[in-house]
């Protein structure tokens, strides 16, 4: 398999044959695609494989950055695989934890296992015949001598056994983890393949375009996807918008260039798993022209994946956000706005409302985030002075603010076409109180509001007088 990058690279300008340096990659996208290999390979420790919270919301890998591995016992149970970024910042070294694993068991063949799955991952960045920068083998690096290191579990040992003695070419319910081994044997299925010069199953041509997305082997996908592009055009979309990486993106692109007849229910599922592999760039290539895909897509699409994307994955949700066109954004869940509300993200709270948004049955929700503490009530003010979000018939936004004792914010609300005695007659039904001194102040400024409307001089046009 391809040595997973740290970096960035596109196309140069002035030489499209060759590359340049584009950026450094954002952590959560390097690490969903490192646990996509070894999840594949049947590698991921069984207890968890986590990315350290530093690495979050879109951070990205530093530049020039090594990463090594540690393994050891814990101090308790289990044994523990720890992965670390190591980097250069001002002259000086610095070392941060990356990604930490633990397996449930604490025997020798655990310990095993986890040294294995720390030998995977370091092939995975470094290749498997790496040679430092600082040396230069003249002739190159040698070949390997032959011979393998593999871990095997009881029920991977019984799958082996099962097929010398069965001899099957077709091991239905053991798919999975013959992939697994042949993976860990040989690098690729697709490798393999190639090796022994004969298919070692017999499978589909949608089975074998789906293996070399699962390998991530591009040239086989172009080979073999036009085959199953008519019968499984959704299946293969999905499974390539949730491969990670560089060549997940490219075989998604392929997929988009040369069908344009997704069904709605599949173009979702890869969007959200574009999302839940961290790949913001995959999540817009899907998102930026997909009503050309899907047939009577509905308008709120792109603002449901924004929706979507901010349950765990708040970068990518505040970047379509920002990258949204006022239509799109319009047009969006008015849970949106609440969702953001939620930990007071003003940026992108003005974003969605100077882009149009409604807030909808969740203005209520949305103000009483907003104004619950007195620090933070000038956003709902300054949300409102740009642009009425609120429907002035949601009598319960104004009573979000009245109970939060935001007597600036329920102004605004009235000064936006709100009725205040509409919303008395709604609030005694409900037997909704005030406090004396709130109560007094919005009737004060409601009187005066009236009176500025009286005051105002009719407009007479075409026969018709508005006052």
């Amino acid at each position: 398999m391809s040595i997973i990058e740290l970096e960035r690279w596109k196309p140069s300008e002035a030489d499209p044959s060759k590359r340049e340096y584009a950026g450094q990659r954002t952590a959560a996208e390097v690490f969903e695609e490192l646990k996509y290999r070894l999840e594949s390979m049947g590698y991921l420790p069984d207890e968890y494989f986590l990315m350290d919270h530093h690495w979050e919301n879109g951070r990205e890998i530093p530049k020039d950055a090594d990463i090594f591995c540690t393994t050891d016992y814990g101090g308790s149970e289990g044994v523990y695989l720890d992965v670390y970024l190591k980097w250069h910042e001002d002259g000086k070294p610095i070392t941060r934890s990356f990604i930490t694993g633990k397996t449930l068991g604490e025997n020798g063949n655990d310990l095993d296992k986890m040294f294995l799955i720390s030998s995977a991952i370091t092939k995975a960045f470094h290749g498997d015949h790496a040679t430092h920068a600082r040396y230069m083998k003249i002739g190159g690096v040698e070949d390997d001598t032959g011979g393998r290191v593999v871990h095997l579990s009881q029920q991977e040992e019984k799958i082996i056994i099962e097929a010398l003695v069965e001899q099957r070419e077709r091991q239905e319910k053991a798919m999975s983890q013959t992939e697994q081994l042949l993976r860990r044997m040989t690098g690729s299925i697709t490798a393999y393949m190639d090796t022994v010069g004969q298919r070692p199953m017999k499978i589909s041509d949608y089975d074998k375009a789906v293996l070399a997305i699962r390998d991530g082997e591009l040239s086989a996908f172009k080979d073999q996807y036009p085959k199953a592009l008519k019968n499984h055009a959704d299946e293969l979309l999905i499974a390539a918008a949730e491969r990670p990486g560089s060549v997940g993106r490219k075989m998604t692109l392929q997929l988009l260039l040369d069908w344009k007849q997704f069904t709605e229910s599949a173009y979702r599922t890869a969007c959200q798993k574009a999302v839940d592999i961290d790949d913001p760039e995959k999540v817009y290539l899907l998102l930026s022209d997909a009503e050309c895909y899907v047939e009577n897509l509905p308008r709120s699409f792109y603002g449901e994946i924004a929706s979507y994307a901010c349950l765990d994955h708040r970068f990518i949700a505040r970047e379509l956000v920002q990258r949204g066109v006022p239509e799109r954004i319009a047009a969006a869940p008015p849970f949106l706005l609440e969702q953001f509300a939620m930990d007071g993200d003003y940026r992108t709270l003005s974003t969605l409302v100077e882009k149009g948004i409604s807030g909808g049955d969740s203005s209520a929700r949305a103000l009483h985030m907003l104004t619950c503490q007195k620090r933070d009530q000038w956003m709902a003010e300054s949300l409102l002075r740009k642009r009425m979000w609120v429907d002035v018939n949601s009598y319960s936004a104004l009573y979000a603010c009245i109970q939060n004792k935001a007597v600036n914010t329920a102004k605004l609300l009235l000064d936006g076409g709100m009725d205040f005695d509409q919303y008395l007659k709604w609030a005694q039904a409900r037997q909704y109180g005030a406090p004396k001194e709130i109560y007094d102040a919005l009737v004060e400024h409601w009187s005066e509001l009236k009176a500025e409307m009286e005051e105002a001089p009719a407009q007479e046009t075409g026969g018709m007088t508005f006052g």
